[in-house]
């Protein structure tokens, strides 16, 4: 299924209803990436909710945790290589090793790969619940 064209003005390339549409029109790399990313997600945090936002899976509990955005789906002129691993409170973390990257920005700090290889399962595992617990510390607003 090819995605919808956006907005004239959006600042994206494509728009997606799912994140099946998402997943069937990534190119394979990103979508092997993005497929393994996901369950790593699921396995550590099953009770996850998965929510197709900007036109990638972002993944909540009291507030935003996680995203994934792969370099397919752009951002204005933002673009990226592989498959971006986001944590939407970042500055929350203590990444004393600085294994986040943190661009320009003060809290939501990320990790690209390119391949599967470049991802080490053990050190993103602890990542994530790092960011699970931190998330933990946070009053739900809903």
């Amino acid at each position: 299924m090819k995605p919808k064209s956006p907005a004239k003005k959006s600042m994206q390339n494509v728009k997606f209803d799912s994140i099946d549409e998402l997943l069937e029109f990534l190119p394979e790399d990103q979508l092997k990436l993005t497929d393994f990313l996901r369950q790593l997600i699921f396995q550590c945090v099953p009770e996850i909710e998965e929510k197709l936002s900007f036109n990638v899976p972002f993944y909540r509990r009291n507030k935003g945790i996680f995203f994934i955005w792969p370099g397919a789906v752009s951002w204005g002129k933002v673009t990226h290589e592989g498959v971006r691993f986001g944590f939407q409170q970042g500055y929350r973390m203590s990444d004393e090793i600085g294994y986040l990257d943190r661009g320009n920005r003060k809290q939501v700090f990320y990790r690209d790969f390119k391949r599967l290889q470049d991802i080490d399962v053990e050190l993103l595992t602890a990542y994530l619940y790092e960011a699970v617990l931190a998330d933990g510390e946070v009053k739900s607003y809903k």
